[in-house]
């Protein structure tokens, strides 16, 4: 019976290792949006445009990944909800790793509404 336990906290302990590599690594626990009202000119395409749009691997011009380029305020708005998920999973961007703040001012600029300002 002890081993039996000590197996299962084992395993326990490999998935939790396991979940914290690449895929999950960016993850947030908690976005906070108390810094005020982020500003897609000023805050958000300067992130995407040196994270996301940086080829057409990417999401640049002529991409065909995921939701296609990521180079005009028309074309993020409309992935919005993707591009919320790929990096609050971490999954985004595929060759970097987004710090959290840049998370949070992705995040709760689609959450306030992804306004054009």
């Amino acid at each position: 019976m002890k081993n039996r336990f000590l197996y299962y906290l084992a395993g326990i302990i490999t998935i939790v290792a396991i979940a914290c590599s690449k895929g999950t690594s960016g993850m947030v626990a908690s976005v906070d949006c108390s810094g005020g009202t982020k500003s897609f000119m000023t805050d958000v395409s300067p992130i995407i445009q040196s994270t996301c749009a940086t080829g057409s691997n990417c999401h640049a011009a002529g991409s065909n990944n995921g939701p296609g380029p990521l180079t005009t305020y028309q074309q993020v708005v409309n992935a919005r909800a993707s591009i919320r998920s790929a990096v609050i999973n971490g999954t985004m961007p595929k060759d970097g790793r987004l710090s959290a703040s840049q998370i949070n001012v992705i995040v709760c600029w689609i959450d306030n509404g992804a306004a054009n300002n």
